[in-house]
Protein backbone atom coordinates (compact mmCIF):
# COMPACT_ATOMS: atom_id res chain seq x y z
CA UNK A 1 0.00 0.00 0.00
CA UNK A 2 0.96 3.42 -0.95
CA UNK A 3 0.46 4.97 2.38
CA UNK A 4 -0.23 2.64 5.23
CA UNK A 5 -1.14 4.09 8.75
CA UNK A 6 2.09 4.22 10.62
CA UNK A 7 1.68 3.80 14.59
CA UNK A 8 3.77 2.69 17.21
CA UNK A 9 2.87 -0.07 20.06
CA UNK A 10 3.81 0.61 23.75
CA UNK A 11 2.99 -2.39 25.91
CA UNK A 12 5.06 -3.71 29.09
CA UNK A 13 4.91 -7.15 28.46
CA UNK A 14 7.40 -8.45 25.93
CA UNK A 15 5.52 -11.96 24.36
CA UNK A 16 2.20 -8.95 24.35
CA UNK A 17 3.94 -7.07 22.41
CA UNK A 18 5.44 -9.34 19.89
CA UNK A 19 1.82 -10.75 19.49
CA UNK A 20 0.31 -7.28 18.42
CA UNK A 21 3.50 -6.43 16.57
CA UNK A 22 2.81 -9.77 14.69
CA UNK A 23 -0.98 -9.19 14.36
CA UNK A 24 -0.50 -5.71 12.84
CA UNK A 25 1.82 -6.82 10.16
CA UNK A 26 -0.70 -9.16 8.53
CA UNK A 27 -2.72 -6.06 7.86
CA UNK A 28 -0.94 -4.77 4.96
CA UNK A 29 -2.24 -1.00 5.28
CA UNK A 30 -0.60 -0.73 8.41
CA UNK A 31 2.90 -0.57 9.51
CA UNK A 32 4.81 -0.65 12.47
CA UNK A 33 7.18 2.08 12.75
CA UNK A 34 8.57 1.74 16.88
CA UNK A 35 7.46 -0.40 20.12
CA UNK A 36 7.98 0.75 23.17
CA UNK A 37 7.70 -0.67 26.96
CA UNK A 38 6.63 2.11 28.34
CA UNK A 39 4.47 5.63 28.14
CA UNK A 40 7.63 7.21 28.64
CA UNK A 41 9.68 4.73 26.12
CA UNK A 42 7.00 5.32 23.50
CA UNK A 43 7.14 9.61 23.91
CA UNK A 44 10.79 8.45 23.28
CA UNK A 45 9.96 6.72 20.42
CA UNK A 46 7.61 9.41 19.02
CA UNK A 47 10.44 12.31 19.31
CA UNK A 48 12.87 9.91 16.98
CA UNK A 49 10.27 9.53 14.38
CA UNK A 50 9.46 12.76 14.80
CA UNK A 51 6.27 12.90 11.89
CA UNK A 52 6.18 9.49 11.19
CA UNK A 53 3.27 8.39 13.25
CA UNK A 54 -0.60 8.56 12.75
CA UNK A 55 -1.80 6.66 15.85
CA UNK A 56 -0.15 5.44 19.20
CA UNK A 57 -1.09 2.28 20.62
CA UNK A 58 -1.13 2.17 24.46
CA UNK A 59 -1.85 -0.23 26.98
CA UNK A 60 -3.37 0.95 29.91
CA UNK A 61 -1.55 -0.53 32.59
CA UNK A 62 2.44 0.05 32.45
CA UNK A 63 5.27 0.72 34.63
CA UNK A 64 7.37 4.15 35.00
CA UNK A 65 4.23 5.86 32.84
CA UNK A 66 0.82 4.08 32.24
CA UNK A 67 -0.86 4.82 28.94
CA UNK A 68 -3.44 7.60 30.77
CA UNK A 69 -0.19 9.89 31.56
CA UNK A 70 1.39 9.03 28.18
CA UNK A 71 -1.87 10.23 26.09
CA UNK A 72 -1.63 12.99 28.28
CA UNK A 73 1.68 14.30 27.60
CA UNK A 74 1.77 13.00 23.65
CA UNK A 75 -1.89 15.17 23.22
CA UNK A 76 0.51 18.51 24.23
CA UNK A 77 4.08 17.38 22.84
CA UNK A 78 2.70 15.22 19.22
CA UNK A 79 -1.14 16.45 19.39
CA UNK A 80 -1.33 15.21 15.43
CA UNK A 81 -0.57 12.12 16.61
CA UNK A 82 -4.13 10.09 17.20
CA UNK A 83 -4.09 7.53 20.52
CA UNK A 84 -6.40 4.53 21.09
CA UNK A 85 -5.81 2.65 24.24
CA UNK A 86 -5.33 -0.74 25.45
CA UNK A 87 -6.76 -2.25 28.47
CA UNK A 88 -8.79 -5.49 30.31
CA UNK A 89 -11.06 -2.93 32.47
CA UNK A 90 -14.19 -1.38 30.99
CA UNK A 91 -14.36 0.83 34.30
CA UNK A 92 -16.10 3.85 33.06
CA UNK A 93 -14.38 6.03 35.60
CA UNK A 94 -11.08 5.01 33.42
CA UNK A 95 -12.73 5.74 30.11
CA UNK A 96 -13.92 8.82 31.34
CA UNK A 97 -10.48 9.61 31.61
CA UNK A 98 -8.87 8.29 28.71
CA UNK A 99 -11.66 10.68 26.79
CA UNK A 100 -10.42 13.59 28.61
CA UNK A 101 -7.09 12.97 28.20
CA UNK A 102 -7.73 12.74 24.22
CA UNK A 103 -7.59 9.46 22.92
CA UNK A 104 -9.79 8.64 19.88
CA UNK A 105 -10.37 5.55 20.89
CA UNK A 106 -10.66 2.42 23.69
CA UNK A 107 -10.76 -1.34 23.40
CA UNK A 108 -10.77 -4.38 25.32
CA UNK A 109 -7.68 -6.21 25.09
CA UNK A 110 -9.94 -9.63 25.11
CA UNK A 111 -11.83 -8.78 22.25
CA UNK A 112 -9.83 -10.29 19.60
CA UNK A 113 -7.40 -9.29 16.83
CA UNK A 114 -9.98 -7.92 14.00
CA UNK A 115 -11.29 -5.36 16.77
CA UNK A 116 -7.65 -3.79 16.71
CA UNK A 117 -7.10 -3.41 12.92
CA UNK A 118 -10.83 -2.17 12.58
CA UNK A 119 -10.25 0.45 15.34
CA UNK A 120 -6.86 1.50 13.94
CA UNK A 121 -8.79 2.22 10.31
CA UNK A 122 -11.47 3.51 11.83
CA UNK A 123 -9.02 6.46 13.97
CA UNK A 124 -7.38 7.33 11.20
CA UNK A 125 -10.28 8.47 9.26
CA UNK A 126 -11.19 10.46 11.66
CA UNK A 127 -13.44 8.37 13.64
CA UNK A 128 -13.74 7.71 17.36
CA UNK A 129 -13.73 3.92 18.33
CA UNK A 130 -15.14 2.25 21.29
CA UNK A 131 -15.26 -1.19 21.69
CA UNK A 132 -19.11 -2.95 22.15
CA UNK A 133 -18.28 -4.00 25.74
CA UNK A 134 -16.85 -0.14 26.06
CA UNK A 135 -19.90 1.49 24.26
CA UNK A 136 -22.69 -0.77 26.46
CA UNK A 137 -20.18 0.30 29.86
CA UNK A 138 -21.09 4.32 28.75
CA UNK A 139 -24.51 3.56 27.74
CA UNK A 140 -25.08 1.84 31.16
CA UNK A 141 -23.43 4.95 33.08
CA UNK A 142 -25.26 7.55 31.72
CA UNK A 143 -28.53 5.89 32.28
CA UNK A 144 -27.59 5.32 35.90
CA UNK A 145 -27.23 8.97 35.87
CA UNK A 146 -29.68 9.85 34.61
CA UNK A 147 -32.24 7.18 36.61
CA UNK A 148 -29.95 9.39 39.88
CA UNK A 149 -31.00 12.52 38.31
CA UNK A 150 -34.56 11.32 38.56
CA UNK A 151 -34.54 10.22 41.84
CA UNK A 152 -33.55 13.25 43.22
CA UNK A 153 -35.93 13.96 45.44
CA UNK A 154 -34.97 18.12 44.93
CA UNK A 155 -37.52 17.73 41.75
CA UNK A 156 -40.05 16.57 44.87
CA UNK A 157 -42.82 19.47 46.03
CA UNK A 158 -43.12 20.06 49.67
CA UNK A 159 -46.52 18.34 49.49
CA UNK A 160 -44.95 15.50 48.18
CA UNK A 161 -42.11 15.29 50.45
CA UNK A 162 -44.74 15.39 53.40
CA UNK A 163 -46.66 12.61 51.47
CA UNK A 164 -42.94 10.49 51.33
CA UNK A 165 -42.42 11.66 55.02
CA UNK A 166 -46.04 9.87 56.21
CA UNK A 167 -45.48 6.93 53.56
CA UNK A 168 -42.24 5.97 55.29
CA UNK A 169 -44.30 5.94 58.83
CA UNK A 170 -46.66 3.50 57.56
CA UNK A 171 -49.36 5.74 57.20
CA UNK A 172 -52.80 4.94 54.89
CA UNK A 173 -53.85 7.10 52.38
CA UNK A 174 -56.78 7.95 54.49
CA UNK A 175 -54.61 8.62 57.62
CA UNK A 176 -52.29 10.76 55.76
CA UNK A 177 -55.48 12.84 54.39
CA UNK A 178 -56.82 13.49 57.99
CA UNK A 179 -52.68 14.41 59.20
CA UNK A 180 -52.50 16.62 56.07
CA UNK A 181 -55.93 18.14 55.98
CA UNK A 182 -56.70 16.87 52.29
CA UNK A 183 -59.01 14.44 50.76
CA UNK A 184 -57.73 10.94 49.83
CA UNK A 185 -57.86 11.43 45.96
CA UNK A 186 -55.33 14.52 46.45
CA UNK A 187 -52.49 11.91 48.37
CA UNK A 188 -53.71 9.42 45.60
CA UNK A 189 -52.21 11.78 43.05
CA UNK A 190 -49.36 12.73 45.42
CA UNK A 191 -48.49 9.12 45.54
CA UNK A 192 -48.44 8.59 42.29
CA UNK A 193 -46.14 11.50 41.09
CA UNK A 194 -44.09 10.00 43.96
CA UNK A 195 -43.82 6.51 42.28
CA UNK A 196 -43.05 8.48 38.77
CA UNK A 197 -40.51 10.59 40.16
CA UNK A 198 -38.65 8.59 42.24
CA UNK A 199 -39.19 5.34 39.60
CA UNK A 200 -40.53 3.15 42.39
CA UNK A 201 -42.49 0.60 41.67
CA UNK A 202 -44.72 0.37 44.72
CA UNK A 203 -45.35 2.06 48.30
CA UNK A 204 -42.54 -0.34 49.66
CA UNK A 205 -40.13 1.42 47.92
CA UNK A 206 -41.45 4.37 48.90
CA UNK A 207 -40.72 3.64 52.20
CA UNK A 208 -37.47 2.36 51.61
CA UNK A 209 -36.47 5.70 50.13
CA UNK A 210 -37.86 7.80 52.99
CA UNK A 211 -36.21 5.44 55.39
CA UNK A 212 -32.41 5.57 53.35
CA UNK A 213 -32.71 9.22 52.91
CA UNK A 214 -33.71 10.48 56.60
CA UNK A 215 -37.39 11.78 55.71
CA UNK A 216 -38.48 9.92 58.54
CA UNK A 217 -36.11 11.97 60.48
CA UNK A 218 -37.91 15.12 58.81
CA UNK A 219 -34.75 15.82 57.88
CA UNK A 220 -34.09 14.14 54.23
CA UNK A 221 -30.46 14.37 52.73
CA UNK A 222 -31.57 14.94 49.08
Amino acid sequence: MENPIKIILAEDQHIVLEGLEALVKTAPDIQVVGLAHNGHHALQVLNINKDNVDIAVLDLEMPVMDGLEAAKKIKIEHPEVKILILSMYKNVSFIKKIIQAGASGYILKNKGSHELLSAIRAIQAGEEYFGDKVKETLIESARQERVKKKRDSSTLTRREKDVLRLTGQGLSSKEMAEELHISTATIETHIRNLLDKLEARNRMELVRYAVENGYLDNEPKA
